[in-house]
C-alpha cells in the first residue's frame, strides 16, 4: 500500500452530497455560507472534498434543503481515521496474528507505549492534528494493546538502545515508559530485547514487523514516513526474516535487556 495525498473519501463523498442537495433545493453557496456563518470559500472547499464538512454546516444545510436528517447522518462517517490510511491493512492482520516479531531502532513500539508517550508523539505530528484526531488515534493505539493480554499470541520486540535513551517527553514520563517495558516483558508471552548501539548490521536500514497468521501465513510490514508496505511475497518475507534473525543474534538476552532497562531508568 502507498500513502496518498488525496483527502479522505468520506470528505469527498459528503461534500458531493452537500452540493447535490443544495443544487436540488435551489440554494446558492452564498446563501448557505451566510446562514451557516461560514465564508463562501469554506463552503466551496467542503463541497469539493478539500475540507471536512462541519456538523454546523450539515445541520444548517439539512434544514435548508429539507434533507430530514440525511445530511446530519453523514457526520458519523466524518470522524477521524483511527490509523493512517497506509497502515490500516496491517492493523487488521496484527489483530489476527498469532506471532508478532518486530524491530524498532528509534521509537518504543506502539504496542508498548504508555498513554503519555502516545500523546507526546501525536502532538508532535506534522501536519498538525486537530484535537479530535489526536483523541481518536490515542484511543485506537491504546486499544490495540489488548492483544498483549491474549496469552495464545507470542510477541518478540527488539528495541534499539537509541529509543530507550531518547525521551519524547519529560524525564518522569520517560521513566514510566521504561518501567512499562519491564512490566510487559515479565509476561509469559512477551519478550523484549535491547539492541545496543554500535556496529554495522541490517537493522540500520530501518524498522519492520513480521507476523504469522493462524493459517501460518507469514507477512512482513515495513513502514517509513507517509508510507507502509505489507507483503506476503515469500522472497520479501524471507529477506526480512533473515535480517530479524541476525538482529536477534546481536541483541541482549531478555534477562540482560530487563536489567539494562531498569538500570537506565535509575540513571535518569
Amino acid at each position: 500500500m502507498e500513502g496518498s495525498s488525496q483527502p479522505p473519501m468520506s470528505w469527498r463523498y459528503c461534500g458531493n452530497q452537500l452540493k447535490m442537495w443544495r443544487t436540488q433545493a435551489g440554494v446558492t453557496r452564498e446563501e448557505l455560507a451566510k446562514e451557516a456563518n461560514y465564508e463562501f470559500e469554506s463552503i466551496k472547499s467542503m463541497e469539493q472534498g478539500r475540507r471536512k464538512p462541519t456538523l454546523r454546516v450539515l445541520e444548517v444545510a439539512d434544514q435548508m434543503f429539507g434533507a430530514r436528517g440525511l445530511l446530519i447522518a453523514a457526520n458519523e462517517y466524518l470522524k477521524p481515521e483511527k490509523f493512517a490510511s497506509y497502515s490500516q491493512d496491517f492493523m487488521r492482520y496484527e489483530g489476527e496474528s498469532i506471532v508478532h516479531s518486530s524491530y524498532e531502532p528509534l521509537l518504543i513500539p506502539g504496542l508498548l507505549q504508555t498513554e503519555e508517550t502516545v500523546r507526546a508523539l501525536l502532538h508532535a505530528h506534522l501536519p498538525v492534528l486537530d484535537d479530535e484526531t489526536i483523541e481518536e488515534r490515542l484511543t485506537a493505539r491504546l486499544d490495540r494493546q489488548v492483544v498483549l493480554d491474549k496469552q495464545t499470541k507470542a510477541f518478540n520486540f527488539v528495541i534499539g538502545e537509541a529509543a530507550l535513551r531518547y525521551p519524547v517527553d519529560e524525564r518522569d514520563v520517560h521513566i514510566r515508559q521504561l518501567h512499562r517495558l519491564v512490566e510487559v516483558a515479565g509476561r509469559r508471552n512477551v519478550i523484549v530485547q535491547v539492541l545496543r548501539l554500535g556496529g554495522a548490521h541490517p537493522g540500520l536500514n530501518g524498522p519492520f514487523v513480521l507476523l504469522e497468521t493462524a493459517e501460518h501465513e507469514h507477512i512482513a510490514y515495513v513502514e517509513a514516513q507517509e508510507t507502509g508496505v505489507l507483503s506476503a511475497d515469500p522472497a520479501k518475507v524471507s529477506i526480512i526474516t533473515q535480517r530479524h534473525a541476525m538482529i536477534l543474534r546481536r541483541a541482549l538476552s531478555p534477562e540482560e535487556s530487563a536489567n539494562f532497562i531498569r538500570k537506565l531508568a535509575e540513571e535518569l
